[in-house]
């Protein structure tokens, strides 16, 4: 009954699609663009959904056999994960850490060159920014330090 009824729709909506007035294709193009991005969505949504389900179930059954042998050779594992995996981990981290700092090693030099790296241009917007900040501190400072500065000597005429 629901496939009868869902081709029966949609055959009346492709005869009214034929059947318009205006029977200009390009009128079509971005109804019939929507119509195939959103079954391609469909599809993909559908296969993700399948895929993460089958995953699950696997997962559970797996946790289902494997943990007595998880538990009864959890003695084992553990000083094999901390012989091994821990080192391993650390090095992995410090391969990471290392390539990080030659590529910041590597713009710096790049910036120093005058090679215009990505993202110098902020790079420089932010040193003059803070440059424009100190410079008013610093002529605030001046102009108010001379005032506290005659205030003292008020206070303390010997002084």
């Amino acid at each position: 009954m629901a496939i009868t009824t869902t081709t029966s729709t949609l055959h009346t909506f492709l005869r009214r699609l034929q059947h318009t007035s205006a029977s200009n294709s390009t009128q079509h193009l971005p109804l019939l663009t929507l119509l195939i991005s959103t079954a391609i969505f469909l599809l993909l949504a559908t296969l993700t959904l399948t895929a993460t389900l089958i995953g699950l179930v696997f997962f559970v059954l797996g946790l289902i056999v494997f943990v007595p042998f998880i538990i009864l050779f959890s003695p084992i594992w553990l000083p094999i994960f901390v012989c091994v995996f821990v080192p391993l981990l650390g090095f992995v981290s410090l391969c990471g850490f290392g390539f990080v700092a030659l590529a910041a090693l590597w713009w710096v030099y790049r910036y120093c060159r005058g090679m215009h790296p990505p993202g110098s241009d902020r790079f420089d917007y932010a040193r003059n920014s803070i440059a424009n900040t100190a410079r008013g501190a610093r002529d605030y400072a001046r102009e108010y330090g001379g005032y506290l500065h005659s205030k003292v000597k008020d206070a303390a005429p010997g002084a």
